[in-house]
């Protein structure tokens, strides 16, 4: 096994309430809801960030399909594919040791059992991911059963699904009316019972995201959804302040890297035209004696 650098051991005694197993899996995340520990998560694009996010001591990390917008810059997560997907979650595998990796189901990859099975299965093969997620109610509970039978984990995502940003009208809060909350409760049973390990909430009431917790007894991991779920997860990118600009309602900045970064830069360039980058301490040197040329002698 690794043995941890100080830093790393200092970071998870600060922040995990318990550093549990050296790698975390689905029956890990069943216990900590058992013993009532709040799971922590957020999502992940590459291996740099990863190995700072296992240093932290956070037991999930999503590789989302949120990297079109955080990555690519795209206005939906629509556009991003499954080689997208592998392609990062391959990168983030590298960086972790002991946090639990999902990689995303992306749209249109999970339209039936076979595509869902081909799609999920190059996470796992190609992007070392340990499990699959995937957006929708009572609907894919076929499909998610279908993956769970080959022996993929699922991770079920009820609420604001961003796949279906257009047939919801926008990125809206979900669960609102009578109606709306008995659909989503039916759907989180449901999917539970098709074999889903856990369950993300996406901006739905609090009290909604509490009785749905309570009535599961897989983990739920809410996001925009109350502190009544059994953990939370955010967006690595939001939670440090990378994009100042976007901050909706449900997420908090812990810190300001952004402007961190901006400031940074404005150094490096203001020494870079002033000439005091690189000094002698940043600049290599050849340490084998050059021998004088010989005198050169006239003709004759």
């Amino acid at each position: 096994m690794t043995t941890l650098s100080n830093a790393a051991a200092a970071a998870r005694g600060l922040y995990a309430v318990d550093a549990g197993p050296a790698r975390l899996r689905i029956h890990h995340l069943a216990e900590l809801k058992n013993k009532r520990q709040r799971i922590t998560a957020v999502t992940c694009y590459d291996a740099t960030f990863a190995r700072l996010v296992d240093q932290a001591g956070i037991d999930v990390v999503l590789v989302g399909d949120s990297l079109g917008n955080v990555i690519q810059g795209q206005e939906t997560t629509l556009p991003v594919t499954v080689d997208h997907i592998v392609y990062h979650c391959a990168a983030v595998s590298r960086g972790l040791q002991r946090a639990h990796l999902v990689a995303d189901l992306p749209f249109l990859s999970y339209r039936n059992a076979d595509v869902a099975l081909q799609s999920a299965g190059r996470m796992l093969a190609e992007g070392n991911a340990h499990a699959v997620k995937l957006e929708g109610g009572a609907e894919v509970a076929p499909i998610v059963a279908a993956l769970v039978a080959a022996g993929i984990p699922v991770m079920g995502h009820i609420g604001l699904t961003p796949q279906s940003v257009h047939a919801m009208g926008g990125h809206r809060v979900q669960g609102r009316g009578k109606e709306a909350r008995k659909r989503l409760i039916d759907s989180a049973i449901a999917l539970q019972e098709a074999g889903c390990y856990s369950l993300v909430l996406e901006a739905i009431p609090a009290d909604l995201a509490a009785e749905v917790s309570a009535a599961l007894d897989i983990p739920t991991i809410g996001i925009g959804a109350g502190a009544g779920c059994d953990g939370q997860i955010l967006v690595l990118y939001d939670l440090l302040g990378l994009n100042p600009g976007f901050k909706p309602k449900f997420v908090k900045q812990f810190a300001q890297v952004g402007q961190a970064v901006v400031d940074a830069l404005g150094a490096y360039r203001a020494e870079v035209q002033a000439g005091t980058f690189p000094a002698a301490e940043h600049t290599y040197c050849d340490p084998t004696p050059v021998a004088a040329p010989e005198p050169r002698r006239a003709a004759g």
